[in-house]
């Protein structure tokens, strides 16, 4: 009889011999942040402009600017549609960059955005679009200091396309080559909730739930954690390809695994219903206000009560412990006591939700 250790021993070894993919044509799973998109990035972007920064392959690059050391990062926004319960475009391009600004350790200073308008957009719209990212980046103590706008042909852009960069100052030295085993994955509150909500939003779906998304900038939440918790090894906004897939990377890059207990896995009943009516699993699913903490054990229960006693985090949870076996895998404990392999997304279930 095969046992488990035996099972995990031959998916790493199958893992270790997959071959890059190398699609013909774009698909828009290679949008959705799992194994297409990081095959994408690997044969492609990586490989034509490997630079040092480049290849960690993190939210943003850690810049050497004279005595200063600076963060620097970049996201495109896509979402349908342009507007949805708890937020639109426009606040979720701001909070978006300042949140990767901000689990690099930065304190976010400064943003651009481009805009790629597709011509007959409302005017109405794009100002309404504009005002929420004022607003959004007035909250977070950022301004918008630069930007492009171009305009394409009907029916060429689907009305808004927004791309913002951002830039801000390290105060603490996050990287995932700290983690160790024995270290605890905390998350910062319930998951799915931006995904599941702008799913809905389209009306394509015969699905009545009352859901907001719960994009909001996280560099507040962010910064308590750090002052009180200094040991925290790293954090990861868990957007595309959702909490499963930030536990792959963890495990692949720090070579170790990590085993989550899924039965303390934060998830609303109205997040987790919808998922359950679409087939979906809520862990691979974008949140746009949650993050992911990977702290010594000893300092867990610090960090979660700093994390509860902030507004953005009253539900956050310990979920998963890293430990040294199976290197470079993520192991769900199900509430059956049964244990699975939860691999990197694979395909795009939810399309065009960032």
């Amino acid at each position: 009889m095969i046992t488990e250790e035996q099972v995990l021993e031959r998916i790493r070894r199958a893992r270790e011999r997959r071959p890059r993919l190398r699609d013909e044509r774009i698909t828009l799973a290679h949008g959705a942040g799992g194994k297409a998109t990081q095959s994408l990035i690997e044969s492609t972007f990586l490989e034509a402009f490997r630079n040092p920064a480049l290849e960690r392959l993190a939210d943003g690059a850690v810049l050497e600017a004279d005595e200063a050391r600076l963060v620097l990062t970049t996201d495109g926004y896509v979402v349908s549609p342009l507007f949805f319960p708890g937020g639109d475009i426009g606040d979720l391009a701001v909070n978006g960059t300042v949140n990767d600004l901000a689990v690099m350790g930065a304190r976010p200073l400064y943003l651009s955005a481009a805009f790629i308008l597709e011509e007959g957009f409302p005017t109405d719209d794009l100002r309404r679009i504009v005002t929420s990212m004022a607003e959004a980046a007035a909250a977070a103590g950022v301004d918008i200091v630069t930007g492009d706008t171009k305009v394409v042909g009907r029916g060429k852009a689907d009305g808004c396309y927004i791309t913002t960069t951002g830039v801000g100052v390290v105060r603490h030295a996050l990287s995932v080559d700290r983690v160790e085993p024995g270290d605890a994955v905390l998350v910062s509150g319930p998951i799915a909730e931006h995904g599941v909500t702008v799913m809905l939003a389209r009306g394509e779906l015969d699905i009545e739930a009352d859901l907001t998304s719960d994009t909001a900038p996280l560099h507040d939440i962010v910064a308590a954690l750090l002052e009180a918790v200094p040991q925290t090894r790293m954090l990861r906004d868990a957007t595309r390809g959702g909490v499963a897939t930030v536990l792959n990377e963890i495990a692949k890059a720090s070579g170790t695994a990590v085993v989550v207990d899924e039965s303390a896995v934060p998830v609303r009943p109205q997040v987790g219903g919808a998922c359950e009516l679409l087939g979906i699993d809520p862990l691979y699913v974008a949140c746009e206000g949650r993050f992911l903490a990977v702290v010594p054990a000893e300092c867990a229960e610090a960090a979660l009560d700093v994390l509860r006693s902030h507004p953005l985090g009253a539900g956050a949870a310990r979920i998963a412990t890293v430990q040294d076996d199976p290197p470079g895998l993520v192991l769900g404990r199900t509430a059956f006591g049964g244990t699975r392999v939860i691999d990197t997304l694979v395909g795009d279930p939810l399309p065009r939700i960032c």
